[in-house]
């Protein structure tokens, strides 16, 4: 593509440079070639990249004073350079090959395949499955009986989608994914001590522009519904159980548990290890630092709290609180003084 074609899909304004310059990537400062495409956020790579043999460079108005430094690469000024340099690295990838189906695939009975699905070694799809035009299946998949894929989806190595799930278009499923499996639901008996499985017999629905990291798992409902909504993104080993309802563009960062009928909000962030009880609700918006955690049934928001507000500690608190009250404690124990050491020097 030329940088002319770029400019006219994402916008942006050709500041320097000839708009049928050819772009076949993007790359880093260090790796770049001639045909190649960087981005600047701040001064400084604004400067090394200018100095750099790339084709062009993205950037934010008015980041430099002039970019005569080096008149042969295109410049493009945009409002979001990180954003329109990720945008046109999706437009620059190579396309992959797809609409072959593999010898030792096994595809069920009544399975309706699209125009342009790619089915790899050994997997295998399941009677009236429903696949989307463009989407490739990878080696080794499983998808269940009746399971509905949309367009343009990803669905790698290994990955096994029980019946009951329906999958939006252009979904990414990382390599080791379950959907759909049983929820962990069970019902004590008083007098023995024993439990019964409660029934876990309802759907699972991801939705458009989904992404689910390695070795992530995400449960079906028990008698309703578990869904997924547009635009989340799940790091690897994410668990989300039965019954929950994960908002559009939250983001949920590795080992993050979420037990089941918990509700993440719109723009809600997870960071790494946080951990979810039942019942619990994360409002829009709110940003869950490391390991946080939140008991059940508990609500956490923003109400009345600035934009932007991270949550951290067990239970989930405001970060500024939890920081004056290690403060607090800190002072308290060196008010305190050194305690009992084991009754030293002890008289009979």
């Amino acid at each position: 593509m030329t940088i002319g074609d770029l400019i006219e899909q994402l916008g942006g304004e050709l500041a320097q440079g000839r708009p049928e310059a050819e772009i076949t990537g993007v790359n880093g400062c260090e790796r770049v070639t001639t045909t190649e495409l960087l981005f600047a956020e701040d001064a400084a790579t604004a400067a090394a990249a200018l100095k750099s043999s790339a084709a062009a460079v993205v950037l934010k108005a008015g980041l430099v004073a002039a970019y005569a430094s080096n008149p042969s690469i295109a410049v493009v000024e945009s409002d979001q350079p990180k954003l329109w340099f990720a945008r046109a690295a999706k437009m620059l990838r190579p396309r992959i090959e797809c609409g072959w189906i593999h010898e030792t695939a096994v595809i069920g009975e009544g399975a309706m395949l699209a125009t342009g699905v790619t089915v790899g070694a050994h997997a295998v799809i399941g009677k009236d499955v429903v696949v989307g035009d463009e989407t490739r299946i990878e080696a080794g998949a499983v998808i269940g009986e009746g399971v509905r894929i949309g367009e343009h989806c990803r669905i790698y190595p290994r990955v096994v989608v029980y019946p009951g799930t329906t999958i939006g278009d252009r979904v990414m499923i990382h390599a080791g994914v379950v959907l759909g499996a049983d929820g962990f639901g069970y019902v004590r008996d008083s007098a023995t001590g024993a439990y019964t499985q409660f029934p876990q017999q309802g759907t699972l629905v991801i939705e458009d522009d989904v992404e689910i990291g390695a070795n992530s798992t995400i449960d079906r409902g028990a008698l309703g519904e578990t869904r997924v909504r547009r635009g989340a993104k799940f790091d690897n080993l994410v668990h989300v159980g039965h019954n929950c309802d994960i908002g559009e563009d939250a983001i949920l960062v590795a080992l993050t548990g979420i037990s089941g009928s918990s509700t993440i909000g719109k723009g809600a962030v997870l960071a790494g290890q946080v951990g979810i009880g039942d019942h619990v609700h994360v409002g829009p918006g709110v940003i869950l630092g490391g390991q946080a955690g939140v008991f059940s049934g508990k609500t956490v928001t923003n109400d009345g709290l600035k934009p932007g507000t991270v949550h951290w500690g067990t239970p989930a608190r405001p970060l500024q609180q939890v920081l004056r009250e290690q403060a607090t404690l800190a002072r308290l124990a060196k008010r305190q003084g050194p305690r009992d050491q084991g009754n030293k020097g002890t008289k009979s």
